[in-house]
Parts: C-alpha cells; structure tokens; sequence
C-alpha cells in the first residue's frame, strides 16, 4: 500500500519539501507519494489533520501559518515542540496522534554541515527576530551556546520569547541590542536585518534562515567582509532528514538532495 505524506501551509507553492523528499523516496525504492497540500483557511488544515488521524495520511509537515494550530491538534507533544510553541511535523502513532519540531535540529544539522570551526561552550549566539522562527532557533541554540541574545525592534515581543523559552534551556537568553561579541548571527526575520556588520568579530558566523534567494543580501555582505555563512536550504535539508524517517519509518538515503533542490531554485551547486 501506497504511503502517502506531504506538507501542508499557504500559500505552498515555493515549498522545495516534494523535491527533497520526492528524491529521497525514488532513491529509496518506497512506493510511497510526498505531496505539497495547500489548504487556504485554518478550518481546510483541521479537516487535512483530520486525514491524519483516520489513517488516510501517514502525517504531515506543517508550515506556516499553521505551525500553532498543529501544536494544538495534536494528543502528545514533544518536549520540543512544547518550547518552540509549534509544531512542524504530525502522525499518527498507533491512534496517538503526535506532534514534534525538527526546526531545531535542522538549524545544528546546517550549522555543523557549513560552519564547522563554530563553537559555542561560552560563545554568545545572537538571533534577530522575535517571531515562531526565531523561537526555534533560540531554543535550539540555548542547548549548545552559553548566551543567546534576542534582538528585536520591538523589545516586548523578545522579552515574551525569553520567558517562554528560558525554562526549556541551559543557556542563558537575554534581551540586547549589540552583536560585537557574538560567535554567530541567526537572522530569523523574514526582511533584511538592520545590523552593521562592521561591528561583529571576524570569526563570526552568518547564517539566514531563508533560502529564497539562497545568497541573501544579509549573507553576501557577510562573505565580502570573510565571514562564514550558513543558508536557509542547509537548514531545510536537516529539518526534513527526521521527518523523513518519522514519516516513512527509513533514514533518508545518501543522495545528493542540495543539487536537486538548487537546479530547482535556479541557482548554481
């Protein structure tokens, strides 16, 4: 029998989840079928998780707007999803239908893959932004950094983040307005950041966590000044590898799933 999964968010049509995870099941040799679902309305996504728990769906990658409501559907939520507020993958486990957040794991999985000098034990990361994104990112950090610093225009919404998050970490998450001393950059905003990156140390890492463009503005100034830089597909790739296996009870198999996604984007391996 046919597995069927797929993702589901509005708009879909910019999702690059069907190629990476199209790739990964021909590779495999899965009769299974990954499918981008765009339910336009809150209520569509409730009747799509719906499919879900009746077994007609295997389960879902969620994305946005409907990360929260995920969170809410389901029956048992991860220690993760439950610090990230959101939740980006659902299935059903034998009735239960669960709830998980691979954002984080998807951000290590990019950092270790593109930036492999970093360190964080008594380094301070810094994540602009204040939103669900830069929650995830803030909380996967707080396990590896001794200090993550929010930056935000409006001070309210980070201090909001840190609260919510800081139970979850051993970091410590504080409200700031200076990067100077940090060993990495997460841009989590989904506009180009306001920061003068003449100010940072030359060690210090640049990551977005978009990908479309893959070389954002933010980015390409970092690697003119010599920075090491982490884009948003490397974080898209980790993320989807444990919802791949959850989905479809295999590891992802060893393919070149980047080249697929970047001859897709348009842009050069």
């Amino acid at each position: 029998m046919t597995i069927r999964a797929g993702v589901a968010g509005w708009p879909i049509a910019h999702s690059l989840s069907p190629v990476i995870h199209g790739a990964w099941i021909r590779a495999a040799g899965l009769d299974a079928d990954y499918t981008a679902f765009g339910p336009e309305t809150e209520a569509q996504f409730c009747d799509l998780v719906g499919q879900v728990r009746q077994s007609a769906l295997r389960g879902l990658n969620v994305t946005a707007p409907y990360k929260e409501t995920a969170l809410g559907l389901a029956d048992t939520v991860s220690e993760t999803a439950r610090a990230c507020g959101s939740a980006n993958l659902l299935w059903q486990d034998v009735g239960v239908l669960r709830a998980d957040s691979t954002d984080g794991y998807g951000l290590r999985a990019a950092l270790t893959e593109q930036a492999t000098a970093l360190e964080g034990m008594g380094r301070v990361a810094v994540v602009l932004g204040a939103g669900g994104a830069a929650r995830a990112a803030v909380h996967a950090l707080g396990q590896t950094f001794s200090e993550v610093r929010v930056l935000n225009r409006t001070a309210a919404r980070a201090e909001a983040l840190i609260a919510a998050v800081q139970p979850h970490c051993p970091a410590r998450l504080t409200l700031g307005d200076a990067a100077a001393d940090a060993a990495l950059i997460v841009n989590a905003l989904s506009v180009p950041p306001e920061l003068d990156l003449t100010t940072l140390a030359p060690d210090a890492v640049l990551m977005d966590m978009t990908y479309r463009p893959l070389m954002t503005g933010f980015l390409r100034a970092g690697a003119e000044r010599g920075h090491t830089v982490v884009d948003g597909l490397a974080m898209l790739i980790g993320q989807a590898q444990p919802s791949f296996a959850t989905l479809f009870g295999v590891r992802p198999p060893d393919v070149d799933v980047r080249a697929e996604a970047l001859r897709v984007l348009g842009e050069q391996p």
